[in-house]
């Protein structure tokens, strides 16, 4: 036999032989892109469609011929085999380029990213379920059972962190920053199978969908979930609650915060303020002078020179002889009258009464 075509074939059963081994540990299935993938959608999870079927979270998938992500629904999948769990798939930031490590069944669920899926999958391990006796038994608090008669259910809160930008890969810049743990690692080199040929079909479907394409969705694809594979109409089907950014939505952030500064320039026009020297003109302040006009509430002592018989009138049990006197008073007063501008002066007490000097007054005003 000729040498090299022996080595070949050494070479070539090599391989073969180590086609297991990448199998079990979760090698890259080759694909491998320089764009983050975008970020999770948020959407409900569709009721189980029956007893045996496990989630399989959704995902973003990458296709060469678009060159574009496009999204794989999350669906309900049958198990292969009682006693095994899917492990999702996820994207990791290695020598510049995202590589997609492909989901894989097994017994134990293995290292997906720290990558948080929700419904269970929140970056480590599943709260969904577990295998017991050969059932599963389903997570209420998770799983959406609707009205199918599940009796093997139980009830275990769950606390997920879920982060508000729902990145979808693991590493690189702003990528999830998680390491697999000792029993992820230990799940990576157990026997595991591949996606079945129905979670193929489903992917498939997705595929050739334009309208689960990043690039026509936004990141929100209106098939977010299906109640089973490549089952994408009816009232199984799931859209996407809301859109969220992608990695690429962030850069365009930074050109807002940059417009503003030069129309803070504009601001020195803001010259008004000469407009102000007006104020100076408040001193009419002295025109305020007027306010000696205050004595006017002094003319009251003029009132007081009224007719005698009004001043009289108030003073109807006084003795005859303050009316006496009072005549004699009433001569003084016109002589301030003619200085009504002059200071008022207090009105002179009467002297004490001499009713020796008149009495024949008292007769006349005797009641």
């Amino acid at each position: 036999m000729n040498p090299k075509t022996c080595s070949r074939a050494i070479a070539a059963a090599l391989l073969l032989m180590l086609v297991p081994v990448f199998s079990m540990a979760q090698i890259s299935v080759g694909v491998s892109v320089n764009i983050a993938p975008p970020e999770l959608p948020v959407y409900v999870q569709p009721p189980i469609p029956g007893d045996g079927y496990l989630w399989t979270p959704g995902y973003w998938a990458w296709d060469d011929g678009i060159q574009d992500y496009y999204w794989v629904p999350g669906t309900w999948v049958e198990a292969p085999q009682v006693g095994f769990l899917w492990t999702p798939g996820y994207w990791g930031w290695a020598n510049g380029v995202y590589l997609w490590n492909a989901g894989y069944w097994g017994p134990h669920i293995g290292f997906y990213g720290g990558v948080n899926y929700g419904y269970g999958y929140g970056g480590h391990g599943y709260e969904g379920g577990y295998w017991q006796g050969g059932h599963l038994y389903y997570n209420r608090a998770v799983v959406n059972v609707g009205s199918v008669h599940i009796t093997n259910v139980y009830n275990k809160t769950v606390i997920n962190n879920v982060s508000v930008t729902r990145v979808s890969y693991n590493g690189g810049s702003g990528g999830v920053r998680a390491q697999p743990s000792a029993e992820e690692s230990s799940a990576a080199h157990e026997r595991h199978i591949n996606a079945t040929s129905v979670q193929q079909q489903h992917v498939q479907a997705a595929r050739s969908n334009p309208v689960l394409r990043a690039s026509a969705n936004k990141g929100n694809p209106p098939i977010a979930a299906t109640a089973r594979p490549a089952n994408f109409s009816g009232p199984g089907v799931v859209p996407a609650k809301h859109a969220e950014t992608t990695s690429v939505a962030r850069v365009n952030t930074e050109p807002h915060s940059a417009a503003p500064r030069p129309d803070m320039q504009p601001r020195p026009a803001m010259q008004p303020r000469p407009p102000m020297e007006p104020r100076p003109a408040t001193p009419p302040r002295p025109a305020v002078e007027p306010r000696a006009a205050a004595p006017a509430p002094y003319r009251a002592p003029a009132e007081v020179v009224a007719p005698r018989e009004q001043v009289s009138q108030p003073r109807p049990p006084a003795p005859v002889e303050p009316r006496a006197k009072s005549e004699q008073t009433q001569a003084a007063r016109p002589a301030p009258q003619p200085q009504p501008h002059s200071q008022p002066q207090p009105h002179p007490q009467p002297p004490p009464p001499h009713p020796a000097e008149h009495p024949e007054d008292h007769e006349h005003h005797q009641p």
